[in-house]
């Protein structure tokens, strides 16, 4: 009787403890936002967001702040506010994790009906990191967003940027201050870019100021200023770079380029120099297609003091020249084989190599630019079709691969600072081979050609 009466009162001991026991408490700090869902103001240091997928809002400038992080499902829509415009803002030492797939890429876009969506309908998507510039002071990223970036840590990681398209962004705070659609701020190298489309932005595609970050197949569709943008130092590394213009649509204050590089404003020396180290770039003007707009400019504009490495890529069609030479610094660093233009591909309407009228030194020329750049395996072609893209043109279903018997589809060289691990060394010039097209699936170029009402 004793045994039993000592086994009941154990039992009752345990059931009184177990119904005293607490539920866990949900961490405040783990944050979910689900379908229908809204994603804005200021996230703070340890809070930790998760959108789980479907279709959510972007509303007004959102910030996350160091030490607080965004993980985005693949194939989750955000859509910006259409009143209250949206800008994600990923700070210095905040992380990202927006890695879609190709069957499921994430998607940043315009809030309103499909057929009324217009480029500017939104800001765009900031990274913000502690890489280098050549600044004296930490700089404040453009845009009226108010924060700074740049520092000390090359290596540093803002997180993972991977099978995302970016539609319809860019808003300017002032002249000369542009949110693009998306825009990298002293971004470290631990940072992955990697299977990247931004559509219709109505200022640059990507620009880089400063910062060490790499990246592999970034795609600037149907851009209004430039498709790509270097400043302050930067000097990562870019493979597979595809940009296609449309001839109606482009920046009506400032001109188009595929490329556009300076060291700084003013082209001081300032270091590190802006040295971008670029390879198997296809990049595409209008060619002479019916209302071309008039700002539609160069293949390259490298100017203002800037370095660079451009090779095993293909121009054409651009509609004022190719290869631009702006500055003395600029031409000096190139003829003395600072800057490379190797094994390229090259036709535009006017000037395939030029230089600036700021321009003086001694023998400065467009020819001793072509010279140069033939001597160093790039060649002039006769006519569009030269480089043998299938259909590389086409607005709303561009083929950009290689065709049977293409000039492009031997001669790559990978020597100097491109025999580097993160090159892959194919045997091709420009963005695409010519059996397999790492586009298919994920982009989208199924917009209208017209410049408004998308």
């Amino acid at each position: 009787m004793k045994i039993k009466s000592f086994l009941f009162t154990t039992i009752i001991a345990a059931a009184i403890l177990t119904s005293c026991k607490k539920d866990p408490v949900a961490d405040p700090n783990q944050l979910t936002i689900d379908n229908g869902g809204v994603l804005t103001g200021t996230y703070t240091t340890g809070q930790k967001v998760t959108v789980t997928g479907g279709t959510i809002t972007l509303k007004g400038y959102t910030y996350f702040e160091g030490g607080s992080s965004l993980t985005i499902a693949p194939g989750t829509i955000i859509k910006s506010d259409i009143s209250q415009k949206g800008a994600l803002i990923i700070e210095r030492n905040a992380q990202i994790f927006a890695e879609g797939t190709a069957a499921l890429p994430i998607v940043f876009t315009s809030g309103k009906a499909v057929g009324q969506r217009n480029p500017g309908d939104w800001g765009g998507v900031i990274l913000l990191g502690n890489a280098t510039t050549n600044r004296v002071t930490e700089p404040t990223i453009e845009g009226g967003v108010g924060k700074k970036y740049g520092g000390t840590n090359n290596a540093d990681n803002s997180g993972i940027v991977k099978y995302v398209r970016i539609e319809f962004a860019g808003i300017a705070d002032a002249p000369g201050s542009e949110i693009n659609g998306l825009t990298l701020g002293g971004v470290g190298s631990g940072t992955t870019l990697d299977y990247i489309q931004v559509t219709y932005g109505n200022d640059d595609a990507y620009e880089f100021f400063g910062g060490t970050v790499n990246a592999k197949h970034l795609i600037g569709y149907a851009t209004a200023d430039d498709d790509f943008d270097f400043d302050f130092g930067y000097s990562g590394k870019i493979q597979y770079g595809f940009a296609l213009r449309n001839p109606e649509f482009v920046d009506g204050g400032d001109a188009g380029n595929n490329i556009e590089c300076d060291n700084d404003a003013s082209g001081s020396t300032a270091t590190p120099f802006t040295k971008p180290n670029l390879s198997n770039f296809t990049l595409l003007g209008p060619n002479g297609a019916a209302n071309t707009a008039s700002n539609h400019n160069f293949a390259m504009r490298w100017r203002r003091n800037t370095q660079f490495l451009m090779n095993n890529s293909i121009l054409l069609g651009q509609a004022k020249g190719g290869l631009s030479l702006e500055s003395n610094g600029t031409y000096d660093a190139f003829i003395a084989g600072t800057s490379e233009f190797k094994n390229n591909l090259i036709y535009t309407l006017l000037a395939p190599f030029r230089i600036g009228s700021d321009v003086s030194t001694a023998g400065a020329t467009g020819a001793a630019v072509e010279t140069k750049a033939l001597a160093s395996g790039s060649v002039l072609l006769t006519s569009s079709t030269g480089a043998g893209i299938v259909s590389p043109f086409n607005l709303t279903a561009p083929n950009p691969l290689l065709g049977s018997g293409s000039a492009a589809l031997i001669g790559a060289a990978f020597t100097g600072a491109q025999n580097d691990p993160f090159f892959d060394k194919v045997t091709y010039k420009g963005a695409f081979g010519g059996s397999s097209n790492w586009a298919s699936g994920w982009t989208n170029f199924s917009f209208t050609k017209t410049p408004t009402g998308y």
